[in-house]
């Protein structure tokens, strides 16, 4: 599966990459801008995002665009889970920080499986 990483911190991004490259997860990123995560969101399956992004737009309003204009599934990864609230139907779960490491590669394990069954029941027979 193809993980994309939007994180602005640098050292919190290459240690979710680390645990979804060790999961077995091809990844995107880390990515820190909505911009970035928007002009890579056609490669990605599921996106690791930050609520908290240094460009100014949250991570619930890239969220939101994910979900509804590419079809990417989508995993809050924040400091502030309080703050996610009602902003997002449709992500897949809400990952607080400090996180562990199988707390994001089961998040990202049930993520996958929900897009093979998704895409299974797609099949024509």
């Amino acid at each position: 599966m193809k993980v994309m990483i939007v994180e602005d911190e640098n050292f919190i991004a290459l240690e979710i990459e680390r645990i979804a490259q060790e999961a077995g997860h091809q990844t995107i990123g880390p990515v820190s801008t909505v911009e970035q995560a928007l002009a890579h969101a056609q490669r990605s399956d599921v996106a690791l995002v930050d609520l908290s992004l240094s460009d100014g737009l949250s991570g619930a309003q890239l969220a939101r665009r994910l979900i509804d204009r590419h079809g990417v599934d989508v995993i809050f990864v924040t400091g502030s889970p309080e703050n996610v609230g009602h902003g997002i139907e449709g992500a897949l779960d809400v990952i607080s920080k400090p996180f562990t490491d199988e707390r994001i590669a089961g998040a990202l394990s049930r993520a996958e499986a929900r897009r093979k069954d998704f895409d299974s029941s797609k099949v024509a027979f």
